[in-house]
């Protein structure tokens, strides 16, 4: 598998080298593509020192426009067949690749959800962000006719081609939703695997707000009926 590991960052400066090291340790990413978002942290001073790697290529944002805006570049950017799009902030593990890439190897999806509610290891903590993230995915399956466990998942692989072919609007973090709901209106097979989360504190740099769920719920309508 040609894979291309997408990584949006914004103002990451403390977490971006140990998530470059753990996807490099994997050893299945043919490119790590980074997308900074116009961080002003020090990490693109960092990212300019990684120039020389070969296996890693920066796509600067002159300004912040939001993770849906960074992942759309570098859908568009990605030089690999297979994209993933991996935080920067720690809190999703790469040594889930392969599990992930296992059901698209096999032949029996096209893209695969890693989910944080099928009972991998996790960190328990912030509650209502899990309502939250629940009641989008039981909205998501009413909507769409499907039993997803985790449609906010930011764990997502997916042929880039799949991409390529939808029209994708999401600035922010109604991402997510956007792409989840034309992948089921194109009735695109998707497998669920388990993986692991460990959830930062919103004093550890956490960036998602509760106010995110309102828009990715007005995404889930729209698309439901516009593409």
């Amino acid at each position: 598998m040609n894979l291309t590991v997408i990584i949006p960052v914004y103002n990451e400066i403390k977490t971006i080298e140990e998530i470059l090291r753990r996807v490099k340790k994997t050893g299945v990413a043919q490119e790590i593509l980074i997308v900074d978002d116009g961080s002003s942290d020090g990490t693109r001073e960092f990212l300019a020192t990684l120039k020389d790697d070969p296996l890693i290529r920066v796509v600067l944002h002159e300004k912040n426009q939001g993770k849906g805006a960074a992942v759309r570049t570098g859908i568009r950017e990605a030089a690999g067949d297979y994209l993933i799009i991996q935080d920067a902030d720690l809190e999703y593990d790469p040594r889930d690749y392969p599990a992930l890439m296992q059901p698209i190897e096999e032949g029996v999806a096209e893209v695969v959800f890693g989910s944080r509610f099928l009972g991998a290891a996790r960190r328990p903590i912030l509650f209502w962000n899990m309502i939250a993230n629940k009641i989008l995915t039981f909205m998501t399956n009413i909507l769409y006719n499907n039993i997803l466990t985790d449609m906010e998942t930011g764990y997502k692989l997916f042929a880039r081609s799949i991409a390529l072919d939808m029209p994708l609007h999401a600035r922010g973090f109604e991402f997510e939703p956007e792409f989840t709901a034309k992948l089921l209106k194109r009735r695109v097979r998707i497998y669920e695997v388990p993986i692991r989360f460990t959830p930062r504190e919103y004093s550890e740099g956490k960036k998602i707000k509760m106010s995110d769920a309102f828009v990715a719920v007005w995404a889930l309508l729209k698309y439901r009926f516009v593409d």
